[in-house]
C-alpha cells in the first residue's frame, strides 16, 4: 500500500510541475508573476485574473459615460442655461468695475481743469498745445464737468451694481452645481445598479478566474472615482468654456488688438493638452489597474490571515504587498506628475499673455486710444481667460482619471453573461430522480475533464462521491446546479432536461451545503430562514432542532436573535456549519447536495447529524461528497471518480470486497480511529451522547 501511495504522490508532483513548466524564454519578474497567476486561475487554485487587454480609446469610453446621462438631457440643458447666465453676470463684473475706475480718474482730471470751460474747449486747447494723446483721452470721457470732483453718488451706484451682479452670478453657479450633482449622482446610482445586476448575471467561471479584491475595487474604488471626477469636472468644464467664450467677446468689444494679443495663449494651450493627454490616460489606466491588484492582495491576506500566521508567511505577504504598493506608487506618481504639469504650464502661458496685455494696454492708454478703466477691465479679463484655460486643462486630467475608472467598470459590464433562461420551464416540485446522459464538460477546451459520464439516481437514494482531488466530484454537482453549462449530453431532473428549466426553478428544488460556511450579517433566525423567508417560526425551530442548532443557541446571549457579526466570529466553525445545514433543512429540497458539509464538525456532533440527515434524506435524492468513512459508508451508492470518469460504483461492502480504487482510497485516506467506532456504538446503544462531550 505504501508503494501505491508513494507512486500517486510522485505522479501528482510530476503533473503539477508539468502544469507550471515555463517556456524556454527569458521573462521579467512581473511577466513571470502574471503567468503563474493566470495558470493558478485556470487550475481553480485561486481567484486571479489576467491583466486587462488593450484599453479602449479615451473618446469611446468618454462618449459611453456621457451616453449614460442621456435620460437627464433636459437637466444637462438646464446646467448650460444656468452656467450661461452665471457666466454672463460674472463676466460683466470687470466691465462695470472699469466704469468705476473711469469715474475716479475722470473726477481727478476734472479737478485740475478750470471751472466753466467746456469739454470741447479743453480738448481743442490741448491739441493746439501739442498734447494730442491727452486730448484724445479727454475727448473719450463722457459728460466731462471741469472744476468738479469725483462723483461719489455715481461711484456708489456702480459698486452696488457690481455687488448685485456678483451675488446673482454666484447664486446661478450654485444652482448649476446643484443640478450637476443631481445628474452625476443619479448617473452613478444607475451605473451601480447596472453593476449589481451584472454581477448576478455573470457565470460562476467569471468569479473563478477573477480576484475578489480586483472585483471589489471596480465596484467601489472605480465607481467612487467616476462619481468624484465627473461631479467635480462637469460644471467646471461647462463654466470654464462658457467663461472663455464670454471673456473673449468682452475683450473684443473693448479692443481688438489687445484681444488678439491675449489669444496667443490658445494655440499654446492646445499644444500642452495634446502633449499631456495621451501619456496621462495610459498612466491613469495603469494606476487603477495596480490599485485593483493591491486591493486583491490585501483582501486575500486579510481573509486568510490565520493561515498566513500558521505557515509563517507574514514576510512573504509583506514582500508581495510592498512590491505591489511600490508599483501603485510609481504608477500614481507618474500619472499625477504628468497631469500636474498642466496647471503650472498653463499658468506660465497665462502670465506671458498677462504681461503682453499690460504693456500693450499701457501704450494704448498713453496714446489716448483707450481709457484706464478699460485697460483695468481688460487685464482682469486676461487673467480670467488664462485662469479658465488652466482650469480646463486641469479638469481634463481629472476627466482622464474618471474615464480610466469608467473603462474598468465598462469591462465588467461587457463581460460574457450566462445564457438567458427567460423562456425556461418552471416545473412543480418532483421526486428527485436525477439522470446524467453521456455528459461532457471541461473548464478549458485543451484539457477535457468529463468526457462521457452516464448515471441514474433513483428518488430517495443517497449517492456518495469519492475520489482524489481534481477527479471532478464537485464539478459533478456544479453541473447539476447549472453553475456551468454542459459541453455535451444532458442532465434530467424527474425526466425534464435541466437545460430547459430556469435556473431559479432548478435551484429552488436543490439544497446545497458547502464545505466553506457562509453566513450573512443578521440574526441566527434570519440565516436559517435565508432560503425560505416566508417560513413560520415553528418551521424554523423544527429545522434548528433537527440539526442540533437548538443545542447551542440557548447558550448565546440573545438566543435565536443573536446577531452574527461580519466574520461570524461569535460562532465556532462547527456551529456555523450547523446553521448552514439547518438552512438547507428548512428549504425542503427535492435534491440535497452535501459537499464536505461535515468537515468543520467534530466527530461527536457529526454522529448526531447523521441521524438528522437520515430523516432529511427520506424521499430525497442526496449527493454527498465527503472523505470521512462515517459519512459515506451507509450510502445507497458510492461513486469512485478519477479524471472525470466513474471508475467504480457500488455499496461500501461491495467496493471493499472488490479491493479496487475505493479500497485503496480507504487505506490511504479514509481509515477511522477506533474512538470514532466506539462513539458510534455508544450512539446506537443509547441513542444519545452526553452534552458535555460535544462542542
Amino acid at each position: 500500500m505504501a508503494e501505491n501511495k508513494k507512486l500517486t504522490r510522485e505522479e501528482k508532483i510530476a503533473a503539477r510541475k508539468a502544469r507550471f513548466a515555463k517556456p524556454e524564454v527569458e521573462l521579467t519578474e512581473e511577466e513571470r508573476l502574471d503567468e503563474e497567476l493566470a495558470e493558478a486561475a485556470r487550475l481553480g487554485a485561486g481567484d486571479w485574473e489576467a491583466p486587462p487587454g488593450k484599453p479602449k480609446s479615451f473618446w469611446s469610453s468618454g462618449r459611453r459615460l456621457l451616453g449614460m446621462m442621456h435620460p437627464y438631457r433636459w437637466w444637462l440643458a438646464l446646467v448650460f442655461v444656468l452656467g450661461a447666465i452665471g457666466v454672463v453676470l460674472v463676466v460683466l463684473g470687470p466691465k462695470i468695475l472699469g466704469e468705476a475706475t473711469n469715474v475716479i480718474v475722470q473726477g481727478f482730471i476734472q479737478q485740475q481743469m478750470p471751472a466753466g470751460a467746456t469739454q470741447e474747449q479743453i480738448v481743442e486747447g490741448l491739441r493746439q498745445s501739442g498734447q494730442t494723446d491727452f486730448a484724445n483721452m479727454i475727448e473719450r470721457m463722457p459728460d466731462l464737468q471741469p472744476g468738479q470732483g469725483i462723483d461719489f453718488e455715481a461711484l456708489g451706484g456702480i459698486l452696488l451694481l457690481v455687488l448685485g451682479v456678483y451675488l446673482a452670478g454666484a447664486l446661478f453657479q450654485w444652482l448649476q452645481g446643484f443640478v450637476v450633482n443631481q445628474v452625476v449622482q443619479r448617473t452613478v446610482q444607475r451605473l451601480r445598479h447596472d453593476v449589481e445586476e451584472k454581477i448576478h448575471r455573470l457565470p460562476l467561471s467569471y468569479y473563478d478566474r477573477t480576484q475578489r479584491g480586483e472585483l471589489l475595487s471596480r465596484v467601489t474604488n472605480d465607481l467612487d472615482n467616476v462619481s468624484q471626477s465627473v461631479s467635480q469636472t462637469l460644471s467646471q468644464i461647462v463654466t470654464g468654456l462658457l467663461t472663455v467664450i464670454g471673456v473673449l467677446v468682452m475683450m473684443l468689444s473693448i479692443n481688438v488688438w489687445l484681444a488678439l494679443i491675449a489669444l496667443i495663449a490658445v494655440p499654446l494651450t492646445g499644444v500642452i493638452l495634446g502633449l499631456v493627454m495621451g501619456p496621462a490616460q495610459g498612466l491613469f489606466k495603469e494606476q487603477w489597474k495596480r490599485t485593483g491588484k493591491l486591493n486583491a492582495i490585501v483582501e486575500e491576506a486579510f481573509t486568510g490571515h490565520a493561515l498566513v500566521k500558521v505557515f509563517g508567511r507574514e514576510e512573504a505577504v509583506r514582500a508581495r504587498f510592498a512590491e505591489q504598493n511600490d508599483a501603485v506608487f510609481a504608477a500614481s506618481f507618474k500619472a499625477q506628475f504628468i497631469s500636474g504639469l498642466v496647471f503650472p504650464l498653463m499658468t506660465f502661458v497665462g502670465n506671458i499673455g498677462y504681461v503682453l496685455v499690460a504693456v500693450a494696454g499701457g501704450l494704448f492708454v498713453a496714446a489716448g486710444q483707450i481709457l484706464v478703466g478699460d485697460v483695468q477691465a481688460f487685464i482682469q479679463y486676461s487673467q480670467q481667460f488664462s485662469q479658465n484655460l488652466g482650469q480646463i486643462g486641469q479638469t481634463v486630467t481629472m476627466v482622464q482619471s474618471g474615464v480610466a475608472s469608467a473603462e474598468r467598470v465598462f469591462e465588467l459590464l461587457d463581460a460574457d453573461e450566462e445564457e438567458s433562461d427567460a423562456g425556461g420551464v418552471v416545473p412543480e416540485a418532483g421526486t428527485g430522480r436525477v439522470t446524467f446522459e453521456h455528459v461532457r464538460f471541461s473548464y478549458t477546451p485543451e484539457k477535457p475533464l468529463i468526457e462521457d459520464l452516464s448515471l441514474e439516481v433513483e428518488p430517495g437514494q443517497t449517492v456518495a462521491i469519492v475520489g482524489p482531488t481534481g477527479a471532478g466530484k464537485t464539478t459533478l454537482v456544479n453541473l447539476l446546479m447549472r453553475f456551468y453549462e454542459l459541453d455535451g449530453g444532458r442532465i434530467t431532473l424527474d425526466g425534464l432536461d435541466t437545460a430547459t428549466m430556469t435556473r431559479d426553478a432548478l435551484r429552488a428544488q436543490t439544497g446545497m451545503v458547502l464545505q466553506d460556511t457562509w453566513l450573512f450579517g443578521g440574526t441566527i433566525r434570519e440565516n436559517i430562514a435565508y432560503g425560505r423567508p416566508d417560513a413560520s417560526e415553528e418551521e424554523i425551530l423544527a429545522a434548528a432542532e433537527a440539526t442540533y442548532v437548538d443545542r447551542f443557541v440557548h447558550a448565546l446571549p440573545d438566543g435565536y436573535d443573536t446577531v452574527i457579526d461580519e466574520e461570524a466570529s461569535n460562532l465556532s466553525a462547527g456551529e456555523k456549519q450547523l446553521v448552514t445545514i439547518a438552512r438547507a433543512f428548512l428549504a425542503q429540497p427535492s435534491v440535497l447536495i452535501l459537499d464536505e458539509a461535515t468537515s468543520s464538525v467534530d466527530t461527536r456532533t457529526e454522529l448526531l447529524l447523521q441521524q438528522a440527515m437520515a430523516a432529511l434524506r427520506t424521499d430525497r435524492t442526496s449527493f454527498v461528497i465527503a472523505h470521512r468513512l462515517s459519512t459515506i459508508r451507509d450510502a445507497d451508492l458510492i461513486l469512485v471518480m478519477e479524471a472525470g470518469r466513474i471508475v467504480e460504483q457500488g455499496t461500501h461492502d461491495e467496493l471493499v470486497a472488490a479491493e479496487g480504487a475505493y479500497w485503496r482510497l480507504l487505506n490511504a485516506q479514509f481509515e477511522q480511529a477506533a474512538t470514532d467506532l466506539d462513539l458510534e456504538d455508544e450512539l446506537e446503544q443509547t441513542g444519545t451522547i452526553p452534552v458535555q462531550q460535544t462542542t
